[in-house]
């Protein structure tokens, strides 16, 4: 008789009897539904279906009535015998063999099925039939359960079908192994990574409250102390290192779920599997580790702040020393909840390191920050194998990420809410492209030198301060080849390094510039490395200045690591800069971006201040233009050519700034300004005037922005 098949998520279940006829398989369906014994049972019950909320798994029940004749069509479910007939045991005996012979020729594999032992007719004896039962148990590891029913009483007839549920849904096998008496490695393996993850300060044990925590994202409820202190008490009486400093250990952590199997509420055991993703065959599932996470076209991915928060309390977890750094051996404590390790010897050059070489707080948040950014899905692998959707108690590892909005929208409202950058770094070989990514995580020619060739990385990622505001940097060292790539070609920013040692090497970066990046809206900067060696004449038509120059781009900005302390940074916060305004220009001789003069230069150049200042201007002139004539008619008898010289040159100032006011962002677009126009008194005349009618917006926009920051 195949008595249920059940769907619960992915799971089925079948039901079915022994080959044994007349045991009353039809009357244990019928029983069950009507709520009594049937006077008159037919060859055949007809299929039903028990909907989920009256089961007590709360799954759909389908159960369908075989007869003996259709053994071929099984595939799980309940063997039955009727206690009151020994040929109808033995009969059931002697079919477990065959049938599992049967299932493993059906499918060619050797295919574990639970099995339940159900014996009706209970109401015709007075004795159990459970002597004879529990050897042919011990002998079939399929065997999940025994039960003895009867139809005509009604006894056990919704503990029979409960326990076929529980046997598919709560299956002992993956478990546990029966003939050694413990759970099976896998098992161990699971349940080990489980109390890693609960062990939130990792000190070895599960606390009071880490207990508490466990117990209701598991079970939604908390333990009272004192259920607390039973569970302790048991671990004690059998386990003499269970319990220390009056906190669970892995030992009495693996003890409790082992006595759980063998009191038989592996139910438990399950519901913790599962809570932390595991499947059937006690493998993460799919649908755990790769969350659903839309990305429409032309946007990115980063971290969010809970995200951040969580890492940060991953790598305060494990930074057992407080030096914020790990140590290889914190960083493997840290993976162990991993099934492989995650990161290679490169990720030591990829982000920033302490003197010893070993991964700091900032470097730790940084890479994860380009595996998010460079590829989401393995940062949501990585989030689960952590448990950030248990211990941050979100639904999946997507709520981790952002997913920013698309980039000509940035474009068209000339701002972004982007946290990360990525750069370009184009050149030829040997140009120095290496040095640019390395001193960017603050390394000097001489730490560069030690770091192995197989350990090379070609991407390096830091924070760099805009305006006072922390921002990600990625820098991508892109290949040689003649033409590059669309990917190699997708970026915020371009970075186009050459050797001023090479006359061959600027033409390189002309070259791409031309190809790829004339006609798009992508800003770049072109770097002149190795400065600190003789500059060579570049063999191309113009030199690299008068080309920036015409293609309307910085002049080119020297760079070198040859240097005694950390490489200048000024570059990054330039390239930073111009992948946050991509439509405006750095139009500041200082490099720093981070002064008084650089901030405010910056913000008055702004289309919204550009506009105050035109209406300003022409408001203040018009005020003045009355008193400078009166002053000119005052002085007009005593000294005629003097006064004439000053109105004239007064006329002159109004006339410069009028034409500032109109025409300056133009004119600053336009081109540079050199010593000469420093050392020019009409420059330093006009500079005054302005200063003064922008004084005190200018300073308290400065205070705002270092309050800020």
């Amino acid at each position: 008789m195949q008595l249920l098949s059940v769907t619960y998520p992915n799971y089925l279940i079948s039901v079915f009897n022994s080959f044994v006829a007349r045991v009353g398989k039809t009357s244990l369906i019928m029983s069950l539904v009507s709520e009594e014994f049937p006077e008159e049972v037919p060859p055949r019950a007809e299929e039903i279906t028990i909907p989920a909320d009256v089961t007590p798994e709360r799954v759909p029940t389908h159960i369908v009535d075989y007869s003996g004749k259709d053994y071929t069509r099984l595939n799980n479910g309940i063997q039955l015998y009727a206690v009151n007939n020994k040929n109808s045991i033995d009969k059931v005996c002697l079919s477990i063999p065959l049938f599992l012979k049967l299932l493993t020729f059906s499918f060619g594999v050797v295919f574990r099925l639970p099995l339940i032992l159900v014996g009706n007719k209970s109401d015709l004896v007075e004795y159990s039939s459970m002597e004879t039962i529990l050897p042919i148990m011990n002998q079939y590891t399929e065997i999940e359960t025994c039960v003895e029913c009867s139809a005509k009483n009604l006894k056990n007839i919704s503990e029979l079908f409960y326990y076929a549920q529980k046997a598919v849904l709560h299956p002992t096998g993956p478990l546990y192994c029966p003939e050694e008496k413990e759970m099976k490695p896998a098992c161990i393996k699971a349940l080990t990574r489980i109390f890693r993850i609960s062990d939130q300060d990792n000190d070895g044990t599960l606390n009071d409250a880490e207990l508490n925590f466990f117990q209701r994202i598991c079970f939604n409820t908390p333990l009272a102390p004192q259920a607390l202190e039973d569970v302790k008490n048991v671990v004690r009486k059998n386990l003499s290192d269970g319990v220390a400093d009056n906190g669970l250990t892995l030992k009495g952590f693996l003890f409790l779920h082992t006595l759980f199997i063998q009191r038989g509420r592996h139910e438990t055991t399950w519901t913790v599997l599962r809570r932390f993703g595991y499947d059937d065959d006690l493998e993460l599932t799919p649908e755990y580790l790769f969350p659903l996470l839309k990305i429409p076209p032309d946007c990115t991915t980063e971290l969010n702040h809970h995200a951040y928060l969580f890492l940060q309390s991953i790598f305060d977890k494990h930074d057992l020393d407080r030096d914020c750094a790990l140590s290889p051996d914190e960083l493997k404590d840290l993976f162990k909840v991993f099934p492989y390790m995650p990161w290679g010897p490169d990720v030591n050059n990829t982000v920033c390191t302490n003197e010893r070489g070993w991964i700091t707080y900032q470097g730790f948040l940084s890479q994860w920050t380009l595996t998010t950014y460079l590829d989401v899905q393995r940062c949501l692998e990585y989030l689960g194998y952590l448990g950030y959707s248990i211990l941050a108690e979100q639904e999946s590892q997507a709520s981790a990420i952002t997913v920013t909005r698309d980039k000509k929208i940035d474009l068209q409202k000339k701002q972004t809410q982007r946290n990360v950058f990525r750069c370009n770094v184009i050149g030829m070989k040997g140009c120095g492209k290496s040095g640019v990514l390395q001193a960017l995580l603050g390394r000097n020619l001489i730490r560069q030198r030690q770091i192995r060739a197989e350990h090379k990385s070609y991407y390096a990622i830091n924070t760099v301060y805009v305006y006072g505001q922390e921002k990600y940097l990625l820098l991508h060292d892109v290949s040689d080849s003649e033409f590059l790539t669309d990917a190699e070609t997708i970026c915020d920013a371009v970075c186009l390094v050459y050797d001023v040692s090479n006359p061959k090497s600027f033409e390189y970066c002309a070259r791409i510039f031309k190809q790829h990046f004339m006609d798009s809206r992508i800003p770049c900067l072109v770097v002149a490395a190795k400065s600190d060696l003789h500059e060579v004449r570049q063999e191309y038509s113009i030199s690299p200045a008068e080309f920036c120059r015409k293609h309307k781009m910085p002049p080119p900005q020297a760079f070198t690591c040859n240097t005694v302390d950390v490489p200048s940074k000024d570059i990054f916060v330039k390239l930073t800069t111009m992948a946050m305004y991509p439509h405006a220009r750095l139009r500041c001789m200082c490099a720093c971006n981070r002064c008084t003069f650089c901030i405010c230069q910056n913000f008055l150049n702004s289309d919204l201040l550009q506009s105050v200042k035109n209406k300003l201007f022409t408001a203040v002139l018009n005020r003045l233009r009355p008193y400078i004539d009166e002053l000119g008619a005052m002085l007009l008898a005593d000294e005629e050519s003097s006064i004439m010289q000053q109105v004239h040159a007064v006329n002159f100032v109004e006339d410069s700034i009028f034409m500032e006011s109109s025409l300056g962002p133009r004119l600053l677009e336009d081109r540079h300004v050199t010593q000469a126009d420093l050392k020019s008194s009409t420059f330093w005349l006009r500079a005054s005037f302005g200063a003064t009618v922008f004084a005190v917006l200018g300073f308290a926009m400065y205070k705002a922005l270092l309050k800020q920051r």
